[in-house]
């Protein structure tokens, strides 16, 4: 595949791209024994590059692929049965593998790659790797259960769980779902944890590994790392680590000393009352209400009559045109 010059020389390890740039325009950079120029483009499997007179080496590009596994397939390159793999999702020459494994009924992100070294570092306990998962449980967990997942059990094989962070998310219908981030992943752990727990796991889906995000993908669906990504994962500097967005809390104004909290003109049966919307005529002054207790005027001859179906009360349907 042809690339810029300058993007194979900065992979091969000389330089920013800038810096290579110079190089090809001080005429130190050839193609096929002829003098390269500033935006020309090679093929390192076909073409011979040289730098002051020595042979460009460029180091075999690998490769990271982000993928999300549907319910149903096999984190393996290949299986002894009909149903599909991993591998079978991504039509892409090489030889690349699943780094860490989903069960047959779980699914979410698996990171494939020919990247043995990083394969190892993701996948070793003693880099403490975090990975996290939304787990959807069967009933709604209590606190005694929550409390005993983060502290870690003991599997019915005598391995005692490490501590793992669970939260509580949101609930549907009977069942609920948990964020459980954990740095260790032996077989069906999280099913073994919530079957010994009381808690009957009906789905799993990994949405992060060690900072990568399944973000928008969807089931068989695959993409490429970006170079930061990779960079991320390896614990290389310089990258930038995608972060969620925060949520935004809104902070309560202080409280004033001697100011109450309810305002009397919006408080229902509560404090003091208008007097004009008394209910009780002993409160009324005769100077300042002289009509209390008589007949309206001439002028509002439809007062004390029966309320019509256009009478307050009727405010919600403010919107609704008048009949005609």
């Amino acid at each position: 595949m042809e690339e810029r010059l300058q993007k194979i020389l900065a992979h091969a390890g000389y330089g920013s791209r800038r810096a290579c740039e110079d190089y090809i325009t001080s005429r130190r950079v050839r193609v096929n024994g002829e003098i390269a120029s500033l935006g020309q483009k090679a093929d390192t499997e076909k073409d011979k590059i040289t730098l002051d007179g020595k042979e460009v080496v460029v180091p075999k590009r690998r490769i990271y692929i982000a993928l999300n596994k549907p319910r149903g397939v096999i984190s393996a390159v290949s299986s002894p049965d009909p149903r599909p793999t991993v591998r079978d999702l991504i039509p892409v020459e090489g030889r690349i593998y699943p780094v860490g494994r989903l069960d047959i009924e779980s699914e979410g992100l698996i990171l494939m790659t020919d990247d043995g070294e990083l394969a190892n570092k993701l996948t070793h306990p003693r880099y403490g790797h975090e990975k996290v998962y939304k787990v959807l449980v069967a009933t709604h967990p209590d606190q005694k259960q929550l409390d005993a997942w983060r502290r870690g059990i003991v599997l019915e094989d005598g391995y005692r769980t490490a501590p793992t962070k669970v939260f509580v998310e949101s609930s549907k219908g009977k069942g609920t779902w948990l964020k459980v981030i954990m740095k260790e992943g032996r077989k069906r752990q999280i099913r073994e944890t919530g079957s010994l727990l009381g808690l009957p796991v009906a789905k799993i889906i990994r949405v992060e590994v060690s900072g990568l995000q399944l973000g928008t993908l969807k089931p068989k669906e695959w993409r490429y790392l970006t170079e930061d990504e990779v960079k991320i994962l390896k614990g290389e500097g310089g990258a930038t680590r995608p972060k969620p967005r925060p949520t935004m809390m809104r902070k309560r104004p202080a409280k004033t000393p001697g100011v109450g909290r309810k305002s009397p003109a919006k408080s229902s049966g509560a404090g003091r009352k208008p007097p004009t919307k008394s209910s009780g005529a002993e409160r009324k002054s005769p100077s300042k209400n002289p009509d209390a207790g008589r007949k309206p005027p001439s002028k509002n001859p439809d007062a004390g009559r029966k309320p019509s179906s256009k009478s307050p009360g009727t405010r919600t349907h403010k919107s609704t045109p008048p009949k005609k």
